[in-house]
C-alpha cells in the first residue's frame, strides 16, 4: 500500500474504485499496524488537501475511512471509522458541490441528508455512533459512498471540470 491517491485516468483503478470493499477484521492486524494505517491514511489525506478518504482511495480493500473537518470552535476534528454503516438518513436534503481526490479537477452539484446517523468502530475496535448534520454528515456520505464502490459523479448534476496550471 502507497500514499498515492488512485484515480479514474487508469482504467484499472477505477474498476477497483467501483467495487465494494471487504469489512476491517481486526484480528488480522496488531494495534501497531492499525495506528499506522491510520497515520498513512491521514497523511495522504493531508497531502492531497481532501477533508476525507477511504482506504480503496489508496488502493486498499477495506471498509475504513479517515475525515477531518472544522468544529464548532475553529480548530478541526479528526474521525477514523471502521466498517461504518449510515443508519439513519434525514429527510431533508441539501444540494451542494462536491469534489473528490480520485475524480481529479472535477466538481458538481450532489443532493444528499442533512443529518445522518453513522454507526462502525474507532481504531480500537471500540463501537461508536456518531449524528451528523451539515458538512461532516456530507463527508460521511461520501466516504461511505465510496466503500459501496460508488463516486459522486454519479450522483452529481452540473459536473464541470476546473483547468489547472501545473508547473513544470
Amino acid at each position: 500500500m502507497e500514499n498515492k491517491i488512485i484515480t479514474i485516468e487508469s482504467k484499472k483503478d477505477e474498476k477497483f474504485l467501483r467495487r465494494k470493499t471487504a469489512d476491517f477484521d481486526f484480528a488480522k492486524f496488531s494495534k501497531k499496524e492499525i495506528g499506522e494505517l491510520v497515520a498513512k491514511m491521514r497523511k495522504a489525506m493531508h497531502a492531497a488537501h481532501g477533508i476525507g478518504l477511504s482506504a480503496n482511495q489508496i488502493g486498499l480493500d477495506a471498509r475504513v475511512f479517515v475525515a477531518e473537518v472544522p468544529d464548532a470552535q475553529g480548530g478541526m476534528k479528526s474521525y477514523v471509522l471502521f466498517n461504518p454503516k449510515l443508519e439513519k438518513f434525514s429527510g431533508e436534503k441539501i444540494s451542494f458541490e462536491e469534489g473528490c481526490l480520485s475524480v481529479p479537477f472535477t466538481y458538481g452539484t450532489v443532493e444528499r441528508s442533512e443529518r445522518v446517523t453513522l454507526t462502525g468502530f474507532d481504531k480500537s475496535g471500540k463501537a461508536v455512533k456518531i449524528k451528523a448534520w451539515g458538512l461532516l454528515a456530507r463527508v460521511f456520505q461520501h466516504e461511505t459512498d465510496h466503500l459501496e464502490g460508488k463516486l459522486f459523479v454519479d450522483k452529481a448534476k452540473k459536473i464541470h471540470k476546473v483547468e489547472t496550471t501545473r508547473n513544470p
